[in-house]
């Protein structure tokens, strides 16, 4: 039975259906503590003091913790190194204080209690002034200097040049990257056409449905240990060990099932928990209210991207320039300037480019990673343009892109070649798809768009093992946080490789003490990396399954074969021995075997994602309301493992992209105080506003992926708000709108003459 290309249904729905699976916040432990955060409410501000007697005073309240309580080692930059807020806070929701007691309604009551007296500051949060020398800081304190988070690297990263060294800057200006190439003044200046504007994307929240939750106790022996909704359970581990200056074999993180993440479940609540353990040597749990999570976590970073790009009279693109600049909020130790550089340019040919982009420090909440880090905002830039470049042209903007996409080979903005990239087939797949055929014979106030997303995919080494056991079925383990159904597809690609129905796979999720090393579960490369690691595993589990079966068997390896779970000889099904006969005797008292077992390894190249969507809408003219007809999007996903698992990426991910496109904004009022801090003022993507999306799979097959697969959980959110976008200039004989979200009211102001 092949294993490959089959859909079948997630390992983990039925007991999420049924409301069986424990989550973070849902096991029982004995002795437990509850924790709650004191929130600061300036965005700016300097602490004068912390008043605790009267929540110490309450029964049940055990402990209130200040930064100065805390046992921490690490002294450097970033929230790592600053779970509860110093000498300054620098955003308003920044954790002050934590309350430990003997329920979360008591640690809610002692958290009511304590007060926070602080001395205002001017809050930075112009993100253009912020840069300029001479403003003023978004932080007066200096942090320390060790070191920062690197969970940075877990999506993608790229070499740049520095802008800083061309250019004066603040101290506000936290990182910098630069990429170049050619003669960009000259290739621009050739062009028969140049077009340029300036666009603006707002902090974005996950919105996940379960909110951060970690548990930590000590052990009797000193070993500190961590349940959490984590995506990095190696990286929490590694992080934690210097921060509480642990040894490694000390502490032990052990990952929960996640109820979504989308690049948000790092490093948040792990550091609370852990120092309020050790603190007062009893297990504490907290699980982040709602409103806690979107204030204090860390969104997308707004960005501000200008972008100049050029072509001649034949529709070749000759040169960009671009400039973004990322509002990394309250984070000095997570940047993604390299990457925002690099996806400026989008995934095309240029004979010239010049891309720059800054890492900004500003008085709001601490800037993190959303899936695809920004790769929305690019796309939704650098399309939009596309599209006014065809219309200058004549051209048909599809026909533009294709002329124009880069293709295995080609150089990349940083430099490296394109390695097999499926791009230009997506955009053939929606230039064949009658959506894209109708935009002609449309009604007044309605358009269609379109726009190309991509990813340049994450890597990092794994590790796993397969193990045949006694009852004569596989086990597969990894250290992999299972996320989007990873477990069925490890268990599909262990199955094929050894030759068993999946069904007789297991898959275990271990802890760190234990699990072959899998690195964060992020930036779409865990099946890429993780899953190919399953495959050489299981590969190497068959060869040693085949070598005792061929002693059992007296007959050589090279002539036996495994199929319906049974060893036999090739052609001769009558002399099998099934797995279940031949695994007692390997893993048993006397057995001259060894345990058949298979350990694979892996560190991969990149293997960059491409999907094209297609837009249709409707633009009412006197409101401004935006309505997404139909949506189509087609993905290079290299090879569909599961297919019904794939399609639900490329649904989620283009859901999530209409949230970018219309409808999501951390919004920030003129004093740094976040007004959409609820799910009442935040709006999500529902039912009734998501059209029927059109899946289509492309398959261009990734070398060193298993059976051919790549990611595909990064590349489907990108290319939607430029799609959208298009689709809306089309539908009005080519008004722009160039900020998100493209809510009615800036539709119609831009209906109106007004693009900001």
């Amino acid at each position: 039975m092949a294993a490959i290309g089959v859909s079948t249904p997630r390992r983990d729905s039925e007991p999420k259906v049924r409301g069986a699976t424990r989550f973070a916040a849902d096991a029982p432990v004995p002795g437990l503590m509850h924790a709650r955060l004191v929130l600061a409410h300036e965005a700016h501000a300097l602490i004068a003091a912390i008043r605790t007697d009267a929540a110490l005073a309450l029964p049940g309240v055990v402990a209130v913790l200040t930064a100065a309580d805390l046992p921490l080692v690490g002294d450097g930059p970033g929230r790592l190194n600053e779970p509860l807020a110093r000498e300054e806070v620098v955003y308003a929701g920044q954790p002050v204080a934590l309350v430990v007691a003997d329920s979360e309604a008591l640690a809610e009551d002692g958290a009511e209690l304590v007060e926070v007296e602080l001395e205002p500051l001017e809050a930075v949060l112009d993100l253009q002034a912020a840069a300029r020398p001479g403003t003023p800081r978004a932080r007066v304190r200096t942090p320390g200097q060790g070191a920062g988070s690197e969970l940075g690297d877990a999506h993608a990263s790229v070499s740049a040049g520095s802008v800083g060294e061309r250019e004066q800057l603040s101290e506000n200006v936290l990182g910098t990257a630069r990429l170049e190439h050619g003669d960009i003044d000259a290739a621009l200046a050739a062009s028969e056409h140049v077009v340029g504007a300036t666009f603006t994307t707002p902090w974005m929240y996950q919105g996940y449905i379960e909110p951060q939750t970690a548990t930590a106790r000590v052990e009797p022996d000193g070993e500190l240990i961590v349940d959490t909704a984590t995506q990095a359970p190696f990286a929490t581990r590694d992080a934690l060990a210097r921060l509480f200056g642990l040894p490694l074999e000390r502490v032990r993180v052990r990952g929960t099932p996640l109820g979504g993440a989308f690049g948000g479940k790092m490093m948040i609540v792990e550091p609370l928990v852990a120092a309020a353990s050790l603190a007062v040597r009893r297990p504490v749990r907290l699980v982040m209210t709602r409103s806690e999570d979107i204030a204090a976590t860390n969104p997308a970073g707004a960005e501000l991207l200008t972008l100049e790009l050029g072509a001649d009279g034949a529709g070749q693109l000759t040169g960009i320039r671009a400039r973004v600049l990322v509002d990394r909020g309250a984070n000095d130790d997570f940047g993604v300037e390299s990457i925002a550089a690099m996806l400026a340019a989008g995934p095309y040919r240029w004979r010239a480019h010049e891309l720059s982009a800054l890492g900004i420090a500003t008085n709001r909440v601490t800037f993190g990673a959303y899936r695809a880090p920004t790769a929305a905002p690019a796309a939704f830039a650098v399309e939009s343009l596309l599209d006014e470049l065809a219309r200058r042209l004549a051209l048909d903007p599809l026909e533009l892109r294709l002329a124009n996409v880069a293709v295995e080979g080609d150089q990349a903005p940083s430099g490296q070649q394109f390695p097999v990239f499926g791009a230009r087939q997506c955009l053939e797949r929606v230039r064949d798809h009658a959506l894209w055929a109708k935009r002609e014979q449309l009604p007044d106030g309605e358009g269609i768009g379109v726009a190309l997303g991509w990813w340049p995919g994450g890597y990092e080494p794994a590790a796993a093992v397969c193990r045949l056991d006694a009852d004569g079925r596989l086990t597969v383990i990894t250290g992999a946080a299972d996320m989007t159904g990873v477990e069925t597809g490890f268990a599909a690609i262990a199955a094929e490789a050894f030759g068993l129905d999946p069904t007789r796979v297991r898959v275990v999720n271990a802890d760190t003490g234990s699990a072959p090393y899998a690195g964060t579960s992020g930036g779409s490369k865990v099946t890429y990396t993780v899953g190919r690691a399953v495959e050489r595993a299981a590969i190497e589990a068959r060869e040693r399954l085949l070598a005792v079966a061929a002693q059992e068997l007296e007959i050589a390896p090279e002539d036996l074969e495994l199929v319906d779970g049974a060893v036999a000889p090739k052609g001769v099904p009558a002399k099998a021995l099934a797995l279940e006969e031949l695994a007692p005797k390997i893993l048993s008292f006397g057995s001259p075997h060894p345990p058949v077992e298979g350990h694979g390894r892996v560190s991969q190249p990149q293997a960059p994602q491409a999907a094209a969507h297609v837009s249709h809408v409707r633009v009412d003219p006197d409101t401004g309301g935006l309505t997404v007809l139909a949506h189509v999007i087609a993905q290079d996903v290299g090879r569909a493992l599961n297919p019904a698992l794939v399609r639900g990426q490329m649904s989620g991910g283009t859901t999530q992209g209409l949230g970018w496109a219309l409808l999501e904004e951390l919004a920030y009022d003129g004093f740094g105080q976040l007004t959409t801090g609820t799910l009442v003022d935040y709006a999500l993507p529902t039912a009734t506003i998501t059209p029927p999306i059109e899946t289509e799979i492309v398959e261009v097959p990734a070398p060193e992926g298993p059976y051919g697969a790549k990611g595909v959980g990064e590349a489907p959110v990108a290319g939607v708000p430029g799609a959208v976008a298009n689709a809306v200039a089309a539908a009005t004989g080519g008004v722009r709108v160039r900020r998100l979200p493209m809510t009615p009211e800036r539709v119609w102001r831009a209906l109106n003459g007004d693009a900001g």
